[in-house]
């Protein structure tokens, strides 16, 4: 028996008041459930507007070239990449992806008709972001993924972000940021003076920390979900096999380090004594507080509750000592560069540096690396000044 095809276009009225039409039609059944399948069209102006699309609707599934269309707009479309996304990447990074496009992609492009995104519309965000914002390369990366996927779903046969034209590297904005970019890393001497600040203070957590970041080189979200049986004092050695991050709803969770792998790595005598003195105070410490830290569980450094440490922490003590002996200004991270250039003008090679701080790509290390010879190269050309000197 044929089945009736009468579709009303019904008005509806808008919050804002305005008049619209919409229309619900029958196109089939679904081979694979058996079920009676329907699409809706909405938010026409007129009635002869969705009149013309009811009647190009009925034409295309009467050719049998129709297609539900179930992703109209670029937010449907990542809507449903978004899921898919998460399953493809740690918490920590999808929480960042997500925060991009809240706050710089959805604002922007989400209402837009996904087959109607075409090379300029596409240019003109990406000139937005490059004007306010450092990583716009990021955002417009991400921006294009979703589009990525929306070729693979059919819903676009090309994808106009690879079209787009991106500002030079060499802009005078570039140069001028360049000169003005206060390096992110201590020299040999301020160092010492740094940590020798650290140790004067009461708080031997916090020297302990930035001491071991400094002769380690490993990342603080590392350092801050070490435990004591990560630490082999006999070999002077510790294993970095995870890092703490902050997943959904701001919940610290451990998870692999940043590139997956792990790595066991050598330290100096100096170094883990001071580790081992810290481990004898936070027994003392945490005794007072009814925690037992003697289980091999237990956090090399935690917070008042014997938990994870809020990783915002370090901040806080880093500054306070910077300030009070007023010492030149980095942030945790520059100790990891730091630690980097401080092996490369001890004479470490390449490959030892990249190993050791678990660089994935050598690209990394060898920025660094370039940093340093050019420092190298100031150096010696005074050295050569200094001995032409008559």
């Amino acid at each position: 028996m044929a089945k009736k095809n009468t579709t009303p276009i019904e008005p509806y009225t808008l919050k804002n008041g305005q008049k619209r039409y919409r229309f619900k039609i029958y196109i089939g059944v679904d081979p694979l459930t058996g079920n009676e399948k329907r699409t809706t069209r909405s938010g026409f102006k007129t009635k002869k507007e969705a009149e013309l699309e009811l009647a190009r609707i009925k034409l295309e599934i009467e050719k049998g070239s129709f297609r539900k269309t179930i992703a109209e707009t670029y937010q449907d479309i990542y809507d449903i990449w978004i899921k898919n996304y998460e399953k493809t990447v740690e918490e920590s990074t999808f929480v960042k992806t997500r925060g991009i496009f809240k706050n710089h992609i959805l604002p922007a492009m989400s209402q837009y008709k996904i087959d109607k995104i075409n090379i300029d519309v596409c240019q003109k965000h990406v000139d937005e972001w490059e004007g306010k914002l450092k990583k716009f390369r990021t955002v417009k990366h991400y921006a294009a993924k979703v589009l990525d996927f929306a070729i693979k779903r059919s819903y676009l046969q090309k994808n106009p972000f690879d079209h787009v034209d991106m500002p030079t590297k060499a802009s005078k904005k570039s140069i001028v940021t360049d000169e003005e970019k206060t390096e992110n890393f201590y020299t040999r001497e301020q160092l010492i003076e740094f940590l020798s600040c650290l140790e004067k203070e009461s708080n031997y957590k916090a020297y302990a920390f930035f001491r071991l970041l400094a002769y380690s080189g490993m990342r603080k979200g590392e350092a801050f979900a070490l435990t004591w049986n990560d630490l082999t004092f006999t070999k002077n050695e510790i294993r970095i096999n995870k890092a703490l991050s902050r997943g959904k709803n701001n919940r610290l969770y451990v998870k692999s380090t940043k590139t997956g792998d792990s790595r066991t790595i050598k330290m100096d005598d100096n170094t883990m004594a001071v580790l081992k003195e810290w481990k004898k105070k936070q027994k003392q410490y945490y005794h007072m507080l009814g925690y037992n830290t003697m289980q091999p569980n237990q956090l090399v450094f935690s917070n008042e509750k014997n938990e994870y440490l809020q990783p915002t922490k370090d901040r806080k003590w880093i500054l306070h000592v910077q300030n009070k002996y007023n010492l030149a200004s980095i942030t945790t991270h520059g100790l990891r560069h730091t630690h980097c250039s401080l092996l490369f003008e001890a004479g470490a090679s390449l490959k030892e540096v990249q190993d050791r701080l678990g660089h994935s790509d050598v690209k990394t290390t060898m920025d660094i690396y370039t940093h340093v010879t050019k420092k190298a190269k100031e150096e010696a050309i005074m050295k050569f000044t200094d001995f032409m000197s008559i």
